[in-house]
């Protein structure tokens, strides 16, 4: 076990706090995003989607809106037939074996619509401007009828069906765990603690909405798409099964990118389009989104409905865990939808030792915007389920949420532990986390605290959250580093940044192994013919297996150097050391620049070093967030007074990345549980639209955040990485509603309120508790 804080002065290498190489450009206007580039000719196309969420509809005469100024073309669902469905490969086995059948999305609808936003028809046209009035003259009729948003009512016998021919909204059946075990430690419990809560829905909103630019080469016969994504290669791998093509005739580029936190994975049908109208024009043509496209068709996040109860012994020991999750889908599958509450409910036990569980998911179609992967996807779910229910079984057996933690957690000397749902732990030390942020948190103080808050008038509360996440999961990130003419090294790696610091992160491993500066270094991403495949970023994978990946692909290029200074010096290699850009023999002034190797290399491969680390399971980060808050009960509101945390991510590359990731997460995970809500009207209008209805949470409601590690070296990562890139929003959403609940207790005797906690819904469960 390491406790490490962030450090200075360390040159780079593992544990050295480098700062971002990148950050010069991004904060001087220098950085290049999608709508940034703009080639000679380039065309402007505008979606037109539909005002409904559920009808038929005809499409009128076509001809105004072609006649209109500045358009160069028009399309509709009928005109691309061609192209296929964006299709979802992620349903998994239901108990009758079957995997059910997704509901694809459409490249333009053909004759109905499913949600608010639903594309109907594109315009191409000179400009954006030009593109949207001509949009406006295209006639559409629509027969409306009725629609179905929510979650808990989607599989009511009178619900509207999003897809009639199926006789049901319900999109999939998923169990996890033993029904019959979990049965029998339910009948010997000395008690059961029982909640039901709404996981609210959420929308992204990186900073820089999402764009594609695209180019028909005709001498080269294929496309080249520019587009924010979180990896070229899966775009280039869909977009040729929707165009019936060979991936080769599809260069994908993504240039800087403004955030992912996921939604950026996927595939949107505007993709496609801008594809469509640049071949049949034979002219770039490009799509830019602007908030309100984002609020209406982004795949957006969590949105379950949960019942959970825990089977518990009179010493307040977990026997059993049984759920039922109801994950909204919207209206259709997206691509690894079906996915996100399967591997959620895979880390159901969390880091306590529950030997039964029984986990019933139905996934449900609503006329609501496709549900989809958000920071964390499924795990942040899952750790709120069982945070707050083990908050709840401490209040019913009046022990204390750290001591029936403590009762229950895995112990060191159970690892390696396999868990219920089949997921093995390598190593862990949950309460040396737990201990350590408590007393961060001056945890036994509270009491004073509270006491002084309540002469103020304030209700003050303070909870935890003991997480454990899976991430980094098994596969691979193959990593090239090559020396260039000029001495330099070029990293070439599929992963994606988008806003992590990945040209930092990876440029210290390859500058760690060369011991050169590290601005010597530049890291290559984002383009598929630059690199044959790479697997994207997505489940804090980067550095734990890119990361290593790029360390091996270092050594590797150095050893070939040495080989070759060793010819041109005429001595060993083993007599030869790296520095500052020379190889030199050891004990003497005889060196030889990089560049001069370079230039004396037999061959390019030569000058090429790889490395591919493949990691045979995912990595486990955990620890332990807590959470101070004061509510001011005639109005609600809630002020996060303190945050501290302990987390355990196994080694620390970059202690400033890292304490950037965790920032940022944490901030995600506080808007979730205070103030951001996806509210729709009963007829599927999305009223929270914009900034004006949707509340972000801004600079005063983020307190200062105490963050270090108490890390356990990961067993299954070669450089004992876990993965950290998800853990703040996974750690934080929990943390935060029990320290709110925590202070409505004591109270007022509310121990349920549901997210997010604004002052409203708060002022509303005091005056109810009043009577």
């Amino acid at each position: 076990m390491t406790v490490m804080t962030p450090k200075f002065g360390q040159k780079f290498g593992m544990g050295a706090s480098v700062r971002r190489k990148e950050d010069a450009a991004f904060i001087t206007g220098k950085g290049r995003y999608t709508d940034d580039f703009s080639p000679e000719g380039t065309l402007h196309l505008y979606v037109l989607r539909s005002p409904v969420a559920n009808a038929r509809f005809t499409v009128g005469s076509l001809d105004e809106a072609r006649a209109a100024p500045g358009v160069h073309l028009v399309l509709t669902g009928a005109d691309l037939a061609h192209l296929a469905d964006l299709k979802s490969g992620s349903m998994q086995k239901q108990p009758d074996g079957t995997r059910a059948t997704t509901r694809d999305i459409p490249i333009l609808c053909r004759d109905r619509v499913l949600y608010v936003g639903d594309a109907v028809a594109c315009v191409v046209a000179d400009s954006r401007a030009h593109a949207q009035d001509a949009a406006e003259l295209i006639d559409i009729d629509y027969e409306d009828e009725e629609a179905v948003v929510a979650t808990a009512s989607a599989l009511d016998e009178d619900a509207p069906l999003v897809w009639p021919d199926a006789g049901t909204n319900r999109a999939f059946l998923y169990h996890v765990g033993d029904k019959e075990k979990s049965e029998a430690a339910f009948a010997k419990a000395d008690r059961v603690t029982r909640i039901s809560f709404i996981n609210n829905r959420l929308v992204c909103n990186y900073m820089e909405p999402r764009a594609a630019l695209a180019e028909w080469r005709g001498d080269e016969d294929r496309f080249v798409l520019t587009t924010g994504s979180q990896g070229v290669h899966s775009m280039q791998s869909i977009l040729s099964r929707t165009f019936g093509i060979g991936p080769e005739k599809i260069r994908v580029i993504t240039p800087d990118v403004g955030g992912g936190f996921g939604p950026k994975s996927f595939v949107y049908r505007e993709y496609a389009l801008v594809m469509e109208a640049a071949r049949r024009l034979g002219r770039p043509v490009k799509w830019t989104g602007d908030r309100s496209e984002h609020f209406l068709t982004d795949a957006q996040g969590r949105d379950n409905v949960v019942e959970a109860e825990m089977a518990l012994s009179k010493e307040g020991r977990f026997l059993a865990l049984r759920v039922r999750l109801i994950a909204n889908m919207g209206a259709y599958i997206s691509q690894y939808a079906a996915f996100i509450p399967y591997v959620g409910v895979s880390m159901s036990t969390g880091v306590y030792d529950i030997q039964a569980i029984d986990v019933t998911i139905d996934g449900v179609y609503t006329n609501t915007c496709p549900v989809d992967a958000y920071r964390g996807a499924g795990r942040p779910e899952a750790a709120f389920l069982l945070e707050k229910l083990v908050d709840a079984c401490a209040r019913d057996l009046g022990i204390g949420r750290e001591e029936i933690r403590r009762r229950n957690f895995i112990r060191p000397e159970q690892f390696p532990y396999r868990t219920q749902t089949g997921r093995l732990y390598d190593v862990g030390e949950f309460e040396g986390h737990m201990d350590l942020a408590m007393d961060r948190a001056d945890w036994q103080g509270f009491e004073a605290r509270a006491g002084e808050a309540k002469k103020r008038g304030r209700l003050r509360g303070i909870g935890m959250a003991t997480y454990i996440e899976a991430c980094a999961f098994a596969g691979s990130e193959p990593a090239h580093a090559r020396l260039n003419g000029d001495g330099t090294v070029t990293l070439l790696i599929g992963t994606q940044s988008n806003g992590q610091g990945h040209a930092t992160a990876y440029a210290q491993f390859v500058a760690d192994k060369l011991n050169i500066d590290i601005d010597k270094v530049t890291v290559r991403q984002g383009d598929t013919d630059e690199l044959a495949s790479g697997g994207g970023t997505g489940g804090s994978r980067s550095i734990p297996l890119g990361g290593v990946s790029a360390a091996w692909a270092g050594e590797d290029l150095a050893q070939k150097i040495r080989r070759i200074a060793a010819d041109e010096l005429e001595a060993s290699v083993e007599d030869i050391e790296l520095s500052g850009g020379t190889a030199r023999i050891v004990g003497t002034d005889r060196s030889v620049e990089f560049s001069a190797i370079a230039r004396a290399a037999a061959k390019p491969e030569d000058l090429h070093g790889f490395g591919e680390f493949v990691q045979e399971e995912a990595t486990y980060p955990n620890g332990t967030h807590i959470c101070e808050v004061e509510i001011e009960p005639e109005t609600g509101k809630v002020d996060v007074i303190g945050y501290w945390i302990v987390d355990d991510f196994g080694a620390t590359v970059n202690p400033i990345l890292l304490a950037g990731q965790v920032h940022g997460g944490v901030v995600q995970g506080l808007g979730q549980a205070l103030t951001e809500e996806t509210v729709y009207s009963e007829d599927g209008q999305l009223v929270t639209a914009s900034f004006m209805d949707y509340a972000m949470p801004r600079a005063d409601d983020v307190p200062f955040i105490h963050f270090e590690t108490r890390n356990v070296p990961s067993t299954t990562n070669a450089l004992g990485i876990k993965g950290a890139g998800e853990a703040g929003t996974i750690g934080a959403t929990p943390a935060v509603l029990n320290a709110v609940t925590d202070a409505l207790y004591r109270a007022h005797g509310i121990g349920h309120i549901e997210m997010p906690t604004t002052p409203s819904r708060i002022w509303q469960a005091i005056r109810e508790a009043r009577g």
